[in-house]
């Protein structure tokens, strides 16, 4: 992409920074707090299980349909009351906490909660910021990269151990700090500018809509690449997050501290990552960074597979994650730039669905063929995966083909900085 790296960003993308980063503090305080909450309660694996996957299924369940709905509605008043909806959720099990009278059922059902109010809040802030940024593609990088890199580490660094440190004080502590969090960011999200909103196409169902969105996917070979990348990533990333732990025990000689230090290394790349995404997007093209980005995902699992020691394993994992922090900026950043403002909400939430479907495939894969063959192998196959993915996708989103999307959704971005009506129109029509 290709656009002035000189302009500001709008006073509206700090509040909006602020909000993220307030409300992904929260999240990492949850992430951390939630499962110990439940160990609390049993020890019986698959009651476990289901408070994990509850908080994912409103993705399988209402991915695309949430996305039509997120295009029907103010975008940013979707986002305010979505947080202000989470906050009010979490006082729930909180106050259970105080009473005693917490249990896994309940905590299921506020995961499921949760994870259906974060799926229209993140699909409506995929859809705002392009909105807030006039869809400029320089601009989109340089805010994707803040968000991503604000993101990783309060979910990734900060909350995890606020989270444990917060639940010694009470099952209810944590809880309500992810609650105050999520007000504040509805406060913050409630004083930004609102953006005119496209009319999307009358008198539809919102099944029609949300098809219309996931046929644009899927006959778009640029956007195709982009979902595929993160869909496919998942099955490799999640194979091997299923035996980490174990390979990190038995092949590395790594105790429970180390392990925590070793998933440390492998933020930090995240961070790394994300920090000069727009700088390999300027300098290779968007395309191009985009494969290498994936190759090196790729050939860093191969060396963490073949790490005889924790600090292989963790500069492995650290590179892995530098490819991915910039893979989770240039890739969104592009789809925000091509993509259709009426449309956008159906888009994201397209492309988020087949990744988050892919994720249990993933880990079943893993703990398969660590059990039938060795702990290595699902770290194997997950680099074959990865590299056969980027070798796929590359010509699907080469630089010759993100700047001919760059082109022709010019005129849009300039249609969609007032307000105005559109049709439905999918890339092969």
């Amino acid at each position: 992409m290709t656009s002035d790296v000189r302009k500001k960003l709008p006073a509206g993308f700090g509040r909006l920074w602020t909000a993220q980063t307030i409300s992904s503090l929260g999240d990492g305080v949850t992430h951390a707090a939630l499962p110990l909450i439940a160990l609390t309660l049993t020890r019986e694996p698959m009651a476990l299980a289901v408070v994990t996957a509850a908080g994912t299924l409103p993705w399988l369940l209402f991915g695309v349909l949430g996305g039509a709905l997120v295009d029907r509605w103010d975008r940013r008043r979707t986002m305010w009351v979505a947080d202000a909806a989470r906050a009010a959720l979490l006082a729930v099990p909180a106050t259970a906490a105080v009473f005693d009278v917490l249990s896994i059922p309940l905590l299921a059902i506020i995961a499921f909660l949760l994870g259906l109010g974060g799926l229209f809040f993140d699909t409506a802030a995929t859809a705002y910021l392009p909105d807030l940024l006039r869809r400029d593609p320089a601009l989109l990088e340089r805010a994707n990269s803040r968000l991503r890199g604000a993101q990783t580490a309060m979910s990734g660094f900060a909350g995890p151990p606020a989270g444990s440190a917060l639940l010694a004080l009470g099952r209810a502590v944590p809880l309500l700090a992810d609650a105050v969090s999520f007000l504040l960011s509805a406060l913050l999200v409630h004083t930004l500018p609102a953006m005119p909103r496209p009319v999307p196409e009358v008198r539809e169902s919102l099944l029609r809509q949300a098809r219309a969105g996931a046929s644009y996917v899927f006959r778009d070979r640029v956007l195709l690449g982009l979902a595929l990348r993160p869909a496919v990533g998942n099955v490799a990333f999640l194979a091997v997050e299923t035996v980490l732990a174990l390979f990190a025990h038995d092949r590395l000689g790594i105790d429970t501290y180390g392990f925590g230090l070793l998933l440390t290394a492998e933020a930090t790349g995240g961070l790394l990552g994300a920090a000069i995404a727009a700088h390999l997007g300027r300098r290779l093209g968007t395309g191009t960074a985009l494969t290498c980005t994936a190759a090196v995902e790729g050939l860093a699992i191969v060396g963490l597979a073949a790490a005889s020691n924790p600090y292989l394993a963790g500069l492995a994992l650290a590179v892995c994650g530098a490819g991915m922090g910039a893979t989770m900026v240039l890739g969104p950043s592009l789809r925000q730039a091509i993509v259709p403002s009426h449309l956008m909400g159906r888009v994201a939430s397209t492309s988020r669905m087949l990744a988050m479907c892919a994720a249990p495939l993933g880990a079943f894969v893993g703990g398969w063929l660590a059990t039938t063959y060795d702990v290595r192998t699902p770290l194997y196959a997950a680099a074959v995966l990865l590299l056969a993915m980027t070798a796929v996708t590359a010509s699907m989103t080469s630089n010759r083909r993100v700047e001919a999307a760059l082109r022709a959704a010019a005129p849009s971005r300039c249609r969609d900085a007032a307000p105005e009506k559109h049709e439905d129109r999918l890339p092969g029509d």
